[in-house]
């Protein structure tokens, strides 16, 4: 059951990237392009197969259709995605959308080797996968792992945008604004009346 939900993880992940990308697919092919690493024809290539390889793995993971391949396809997708951000990375070129989820979602995109090592985390959990033993599981039990590692996702997703949102530490930006409009008003009504 164990492994029913790392596949879970590893499709709902795959899921939650390609589903986005779907609906954008110009904006894939800027973050294609943006990598330098393949031909024009391949960038185009890449940009309109990527999404629909993305979700169809996904779901074959959450299914647990196909055996081992799936997981074969998964830990080349996301070897794939851990060499592209790594010879971005040594190349000293940060300011790249990662192209993971969704794109645009920051003003400025960046880059980081927490990128590289996450798709490098899932690279070694679709492999393990591969050469894990097949278990028989029963459809409750399988249904439940697959809940299970959804509701993994869905937590991790959470955290991040709250994490996105709440700054521990930090100020928010609308108070240091709020002091600084209370001052600016008292200083034009001062101004005005000539005090």
């Amino acid at each position: 059951m164990f492994w029913v939900v790392v596949a879970s993880i590893l499709g709902g992940t795959l899921l939650l990237a390609g589903i986005p990308k779907l609906r954008d697919r110009g904006g894939l092919l800027t973050v294609v392009n943006g990598y330098r690493l393949l031909p024009a024809g391949a960038e185009r290539a890449v940009a309109t197969m990527l999404p629909y390889v993305e979700v169809l793995v996904g779901v074959l993971l959450l299914l647990g259709i196909g055996g081992r391949w799936p997981a074969a396809a998964a830990a080349l997708l996301f070897a794939t995605f851990t060499i592209g951000l790594t010879v971005n990375l040594a190349r000293g070129r940060r300011d790249l959308d990662c192209g993971c989820f969704a794109f645009g979602a920051h003003e400025v995109p960046r880059i980081g080797w927490f990128h590289a090592a996450r798709a490098a985390s899932f690279t070694a959990a679709a492999l393990v996968l591969t050469r894990a033993g097949s278990t028989d599981v029963t459809v409750p039990e399988h249904l439940a792992a697959v809940v299970g590692g959804l509701l993994g996702v869905l937590a991790v997703v959470a955290v991040v945008q709250i994490r996105a949102v709440v700054h521990v530490g930090r100020r928010p930006v609308d108070d240091y604004l709020t002091a600084a409009s209370i001052r600016l008003r008292a200083t034009s009504t001062v101004s005005r009346y000539g005090s």
